[in-house]
């Protein structure tokens, strides 16, 4: 297990397939399936497919990618949270993703500004993008929270979805 970088009541680290469980619950919660979309996983084996193509291959090729947000004491895992490279984009963007129950409880905040904070800091990035669903006022109000400043709305190309685009 490693631990990309911790907060005061939390670690970051990367994924395992062991976390196949966790992902299933995250990725079909309330407020993934309406702001993020259903990504078909389902089955153990989905998510396992879903981590080895996603974060895992993320950090296998960039060095980064999205990680897993657990409670420090007791390593309960709660979230996601992390940089994602993105073809349409010029720089990586920060993504977070909490179960609801942990939602509101300034976790977001207390790991995404340490994100932020390792992206600029330790990875050297020149800037950090994050981008979001108008309708997604939670997410809107952290990545304004953690320093972000709305830049402009942009479609994404081969899903014509329009996103707000944020930037350091």
């Amino acid at each position: 297990m490693q631990v990309i970088l911790e907060t005061e009541r939390l670690n970051l680290r990367q994924f395992e397939l062991q976390d196949a469980e966790f992902i299933i619950s995250l990725l079909n919660s309330p407020g993934w399936l309406k702001y993020i979309g259903d990504r078909n996983v389902k089955t153990i084996e989905e998510a396992e497919q879903y981590l080895l193509k996603g974060p895992l291959n993320s950090f296998k090729v960039n060095g980064y990618g999205l990680a897993m947000v657990e409670l420090k004491d007791s390593k309960l895992p709660i979230g996601m949270c992390g940089l994602i490279r993105r073809e349409y984009l010029q720089l990586p963007d920060i993504g977070f993703a909490f179960l609801p129950e942990y939602i509101g409880k300034g976790y977001g905040f207390e790991i995404a500004k340490a994100t932020l904070d390792y992206a600029l800091q330790q990875l050297n990035f020149s800037g950090v993008f994050a981008i979001t669903l108008a309708e997604n006022t939670n997410s809107i109000k952290l990545i304004e929270r953690i320093g972000l400043k709305f830049v402009k709305n942009i479609i994404v190309p081969d899903d014509n979805e329009e996103l707000m685009l944020f930037s350091t």
